[in-house]
């Protein structure tokens, strides 16, 4: 059981606090309610941009890290289709240094060209080393426009293009920032061996006069339903064959969100899976291949990945595939199957459980989908999926009319 208290200031801050009195740290974790799904889909790679441009400053600080480190900390962030998600770990002694750095940037950014050409440089950088230079890089660039039709998450969190990161303005910073880092669109968690009081009257002093700014409405377009199997074959300079399965799934907040889950584990977890027995230590078709899901907010997929062996065809490979993807939705797992399951998500949740950091980040997530407290509910809800539940679930999911495979052949005359 995970407590925390909550609170909200007048500006639409909301604020958790989770008390832990076994560490001597501190943790700041704030969470925007913003991604890549808020884009224009010409000015793409934008949220990404801006998780490096609140490293450049602000307007009473000019050097970010600097005062952290000084006060023994260390701090992160990283961006998603869905959120923007900063964070501090320090001495809790030293828990004000913290709050007094994310409140000024939440307050306004330095937004100065030489911070904007600085960031930009190294977000360009990024897309070229990690999408463009890498092998396998650039799947999910080509991958989402293939799942994805009309819903935001048809671009990548790096954005569609260099060119709209080569071609954003201080003025599309400026109104993304005023847009959406506002209080109302932020929560705030703080954990640590603090005092409520002591924490709620220095939130109160740091954020308490920031202006509210607007609530941002999301209009996104729904993703219309998938009648149709997509195929793309792509060729690269890359070490082996690969090839990714992405089957359309319901968002977080759908009731069979952890059935799919659970199914995507039964399916490519790890090495007592079925498609790794199957495919890999049965029938030797691949070298590696694993089943998860992308835990979006919206519309999200359940992708079977992985690198064919050598000699082996992607036709051969798709008949076997589809061949153990008909076994689990035609008959229910064994009990002690799903008992398996079940003791390595309730191990890998309590093992995750025990950083400080991942309870304020997941104490933050479920407040944006709708209760913080929906953490404590995840074992219960685990809990109670039966076989027959992941039966039904499979059949749902798992049809070909509602799949989108991108194989990426190895060629070593591509690119």
């Amino acid at each position: 059981m995970i407590k925390y208290e909550r609170f909200q200031l007048p500006n639409g801050l909301r604020v958790l606090f989770h008390k832990d009195e076994t560490t001597p740290m501190a943790v700041v974790n704030t969470l925007y309610d913003v991604g890549a799904r808020d884009e224009n889909e010409n000015k793409t790679g934008f949220a990404h941009l801006f998780e490096h441009l609140m490293f450049g400053g602000s307007i009473n600080i000019p050097e970010y890290d600097a005062p952290l480190q000084l006060a023994g900390g260390e701090n992160n962030a990283f961006t998603s289709n869905d959120i923007t998600n900063y964070y501090d770990v320090l001495p809790a002694k030293n828990i004000e240094t913290a709050l007094w750095l994310e409140s000024d940037r939440m307050l306004a950014l330095a937004s100065t060209p030489q911070s904007l050409e600085v960031q930009r440089s190294v977000v360009i950088e990024e897309f070229k080393q990690r999408y463009l230079n890498q092998p396998y890089g650039d799947v999910w660039l080509e991958l989402r426009p293939l799942a994805y039709q009309t819903h935001p998450y048809k671009w990548a969190t790096i954005g569609k293009s260099i060119d709209h990161i080569e071609e954003a303005t201080m003025q599309d910073v400026k109104a993304f920032f005023k847009k959406h880092y506002t209080p109302s669109n932020a929560i705030l968690c703080i954990a640590g061996n603090l005092d409520l009081n002591n924490v709620r009257a220095l939130v109160e002093k740091w954020y308490g006069s920031i202006p509210a700014g607007n609530k941002y409405q999301r209009p996104i377009q729904i993703e219309a339903h998938q009648t149709e199997y997509r195929e793309k074959l792509i060729e690269r300079n890359v070490p082996s064959s690969a090839f990714y399965y992405a089957f359309k799934m319901m968002g977080r907040n759908h009731p069979d969100y952890f059935v799919a889950d659970s199914l995507s584990d039964a399916l490519g977890r790890d090495k007592s899976s079925r498609l790794y027995v199957s495919l890999k230590k049965n029938k030797q078709l691949v070298s590696e291949i694993n089943a998860y899901i992308t835990g979006s907010i919206d519309t999200g997929l359940l992708i079977i990945s992985g690198k064919l062996n050598e000699q082996v065809s992607f036709q051969e490979f798709d008949t076997a595939l589809w061949e153990e993807i008909n076994k689990i939705k035609t008959v229910e797992l064994e009990s002690k199957e799903l008992d398996r399951i079940m003791i390595k998500i309730r191990t890998s949740r309590e093992f995750q459980e025990q950083g400080l950091l991942n309870r304020a980040m997941n104490l933050s997530m479920y407040e944006l989908l709708g209760d913080a407290n929906r953490i404590n509910d995840e074992n219960r809800i685990y809990s109670k999926i039966t076989t027959t539940d992941i039966l039904k679930c499979a059949n749902e999911i798992l049809q070909k009319t509602n799949c989108s495979v991108l194989k990426v052949k190895a060629d070593k005359n591509a690119r």
